[in-house]
């Protein structure tokens, strides 16, 4: 594939991923890493790398592209400050974690790892299921553990965290904007940290493309970051178009079908 056509699927990739987090309220991740896993693929990416690029590349976009959520959600007041620092030990050292573990696993076990959860969240969108609500907060111990939990699960697949951080934060007792504005918060550490220890892990790998640093792959974070952030504004948009339960639905089949063909 020549340059130019290698970038301009990388923007039409960021283009899907930030229309369809706007559209259904969810970070990208669970869009993009499967997205360039087949990306790679046409561009004869070694398979033994292709996941671990994809995921650190994927967290690397997240640092990006959440960044001004965050802020928003920060000038808004939904940012319980207190939470987020409770959180924060235990999301850093359990996204460095994550990282350890992932390029621990081939890309094979990875791929059967990443497909599981993917249909475990397609089955919690189909049927509905949301977070239960709490009252208050467990103590900073429980914090701490919860946080290593959601960033060691969100570094090793690629995620920013909020799959697992609104749950836990709406059980805490956060009413949902809080829960949403905190999580967003909290998907930068985890994307900072991870996304740095995937360039360490595969510093110098043998089978890395031209572009990457580790395993964060440039041409495709350039391309995915310039074009998400005003598609996820076309995404929101969207959203206030159609049905969201048929919105919540469709997403779930597709996140289904990803995962099954990670599985099989």
């Amino acid at each position: 594939m020549s340059v130019l056509l290698t970038l301009l699927g990388y923007l039409a990739l960021g283009a899907a991923a930030g229309t369809m987090a706007g559209l259904f309220g969810v970070g990208g991740g669970l869009i993009i890493v499967p997205a360039l896993v087949f990306a790679f693929d046409l561009q004869g990416v070694h398979p033994s790398v292709a996941l671990h690029l994809a995921i650190g590349t994927s967290l690397a976009t997240i640092l990006v592209t959440g960044a001004s959520s965050a802020w928003a959600h920060y000038q808004r007041g939904s940012v319980r400050r207190e939470w987020f620092l409770a959180l924060l030990p235990g999301l850093v050292l359990g996204a460095i974690a994550g990282v350890f573990v992932a390029g621990a696993l081939s890309g094979g076990l990875l791929g059967t790892l990443f497909g599981v959860f993917v249909v475990l969240v397609a089955l919690r969108l189909s049927l509905g299921v949301g977070p239960r609500a709490g009252r208050a907060a467990p103590g900073p111990l429980a914090m701490g553990l919860a946080g290593a939990v959601i960033g060691g699960v969100s570094a090793l697949f690629g995620i920013g965290g909020g799959t697992l951080c609104v749950p836990w934060l709406s059980r805490c007792g956060a009413s949902m904007t809080q829960a949403v504005g905190t999580s967003a918060a909290c998907g930068l550490p985890i994307a900072l940290f991870g996304a740095l220890t995937f360039i360490a892990v595969g510093w110098h790998h043998p089978s890395l493309p031209v572009g990457a640093t580790g395993f964060v792959m440039w041409p495709a974070f350039l391309g995915i970051v310039l074009a998400s952030v005003p598609f996820a504004r076309l995404g929101v948009r969207l959203a206030h178009v159609l049905s969201a339960r048929v919105l919540r639905l469709a997403f779930a089949a597709l996140l289904l079908v990803v995962g099954l063909r990670f599985l099989f």
